[in-house]
């Protein structure tokens, strides 16, 4: 089954940036599939962790954290979809947050952020290495984004759902 990538922290505000396009097109042997410009990719033929981070590391320009999936792990969650009871709305943003490696202890969902007033991110819950979540499309809710590394007491990065759906359509293609 193939792998999927996340990259933590790059082509964020003008730091630690490179050019997606052209590193999945360096890691072509191992039929990688760029999704956007925030570090997400599909890894089709068969490697190992252990080398897609080897693979990886050689290749970026900066250290980063990487955190890679089973793409299997991707279909189902889509499948589930953790959104199903939640309206689209043109203010709120679907958003998956990909946990390095499973919490040893996870606090009880749903937890609003910030604490008081309205809130500006809402994490629903967490599958496995998976955080579920909202937020408001304001400037101040990519801060509470953090957070979820400080509640889960593991490195955490997020992408939307939009972006969780793309890579599940890659994965039908295998």
């Amino acid at each position: 089954m193939a792998l999927v990538v996340f990259l933590r922290g790059v082509n964020v505000g003008g730091h630690r940036t490179f050019r997606p396009t052209i590193l999945a097109r360096e890691l072509g042997h191992l039929d990688a599939v760029n999704i956007g410009a925030a570090g997400t990719f599909v890894f089709r033929r068969p490697v190992t962790q252990a080398e897609l981070r080897s693979e990886l590391a050689a290749r970026l320009p900066f250290e980063t954290e990487i955190m890679i999936c089973q793409g299997r792990d991707i279909l189902r969650l889509v499948s589930e979809n953790p959104f199903a009871d939640e309206p689209l709305r043109p203010d709120i943003g679907h958003f998956v947050g990909v946990l390095s490696r499973r919490p040893r202890s996870a606090p009880a969902t749903p937890i609003c952020l910030p604490a008081g007033g309205e809130w500006l991110l809402k994490i629903l819950g967490r599958d496995g290495r998976f955080v579920f979540g909202l937020y408001r499309r304001q400037m101040k809710a990519i801060g509470h984004l953090g957070t979820i590394d400080r509640l889960f007491g593991v490195p955490a990065t997020s992408r939307s759902w939009s972006t969780i759906t793309a890579i599940a359509k890659v994965l039908g293609r295998d």
